[in-house]
């Protein structure tokens, strides 16, 4: 870091003066350009941090032009349904419609083992849902939404796309992200997406300079797919769901007990399709087996145990 300032700042002689406030001036500028002073606005809010993030600054630039969905897709953690809407009321004061398409989504997904694929429905079912909730919203406001806001990181697009500039059409993609390399190509919405230049830990200083809560900036990050892809196999086989819910709820909570949950980037707990023997009091058992996984990292790039 001492050779690249001395470079930067001795040498070529560049100024310091970049700012997360400029970043938030910028966005709302080209928001305020993109939309026009009459177009309604959809939010795609799932409640982590940077679809928060993404819809506060959005709201800030055009108001109660912005209306939020948040989408039940049947495969949200313990109880994240009631305490995300809860949060939402309470502390954000956005104008939140809540979806229920658990049915919708874990049809389309029954017999789907491979995790790629799995993505690849759940982007398109998503983009139903908002379809959907664009034409409702258009009877009641007399304009068609023309905009689909998403709080899309640098690091989703580089894990979905060929690297900018490669001149390639393909590269190893990484995994299909539900909102980039898993939407469909026939999409009606066009996109805004405020954050795509930036990486989580700028993501959440931006959300302190626009004031949003504490508790949302520190949310572990979570899956767009959800437990689609914390459940390895078929999610709608046997009881999978319920079992990683809980799992995944109790370690958390002794995490935070722990007084270790702001220290780690992100924990969870995973679903294995392969049974185990074990023995829980006096008796021998013959159950599912579940990973515990925590790891640190500072832009989620790198990581480490």
């Amino acid at each position: 870091m001492e050779t690249l300032r001395y470079f930067l700042f001795d040498v070529c002689g560049v100024n310091a003066g970049w700012k997360m406030e400029d970043v938030m001036d910028e966005e709302i500028e080209v928001i305020n350009n993109t939309v026009a002073p009459d177009d309604h606005v959809i939010c795609a809010l799932s409640g982590g941090v940077d679809s928060t993030v993404a819809a506060t600054l959005v709201h800030k630039a055009i108001g109660d032009r912005l209306h939020c969905v948040f989408v039940d897709n049947g495969l949200l953690r313990y109880k994240e349904r009631e305490r995300v809407m809860e949060t939402f009321e309470r502390d954000l004061h956005l104008p939140v419609t809540c979806v229920d398409a658990s049915e919708q989504f874990l049809s389309k997904l029954r017999g789907v083992v491979d995790p790629e694929m799995k993505r690849k429905i759940i982007g398109k079912e998503f983009i139903c849902i908002f379809d959907a909730f664009a034409h409702e919203l258009e009877q009641k406001v007399g304009k068609k939404p023309a905009f689909l806001v998403q709080g899309t990181l640098y690091p989703d697009v580089i894990e979905s796309c060929p690297p900018p500039g490669s001149g390639r059409t393909h590269s190893h993609t990484i995994k299909s992200h539900h909102n980039v390399g898993g939407l469909p190509k026939d999409m009606k919405l066009k996109l805004i997406e405020p954050l795509k230049l930036l990486f989580k830990d700028e993501v959440r200083q931006l959300g302190r300079i626009l004031k949003v809560p504490e508790p949302f900036l520190k949310r572990h990050p979570f899956p767009g797919p959800g437990l689609a892809v914390r459940v390895l196999g078929d999610v709608t086989e046997g009881n999978a769901l319920d079992i990683v819910r809980q799992v995944d709820e109790i370690f958390i909570q002794s995490i935070k007990d722990a007084g270790i949950y702001d220290s780690i980037w992100q924990a969870f707990a995973v679903f294995l399709p392969v049974k185990s023997v074990g023995v829980q009091g006096d008796q021998r058992t013959h159950s599912y087996v579940v990973t515990l996984r925590a790891v640190t990292s500072q832009d989620g790039m790198t990581a480490d145990w």
